[in-house]
């Protein structure tokens, strides 16, 4: 019976593990960005008040939620590369 022999997990260096906990806070942030900016947005939707004030409301609302994913998927698709260039290999 052969008896094999346990390699240490290889670790990722000092700046694998910067870029991978950057993606992670970096999505954290973008999330809570994106959902605090819609419910704010929201609120100015319903107080506003006329129907002329709702909808630009609604639409200026759209348009910066629109830029928040924009943003959140360049900078999620570049840290990502990053993140999979910088792992272990085995």
């Amino acid at each position: 019976m052969e008896q094999q022999i346990q390699q240490p997990k290889p670790q990722r260096s000092f700046f694998g593990k910067h870029i991978k906990w950057t993606f992670i806070g970096f999505n954290i942030l973008m999330l809570i960005w994106l959902v605090g900016g819609v419910g704010s947005a929201s609120k100015e939707v319903a107080n506003a008040g006329s129907d002329a004030a709702q909808a630009g409301a609604a639409i200026g609302t759209g348009l910066g939620a629109m830029v928040i994913i924009f943003i959140w998927t360049a900078g999620a698709v570049i840290l990502g590369i990053l993140t999979l260039l910088t792992r272990t290999k085995r």
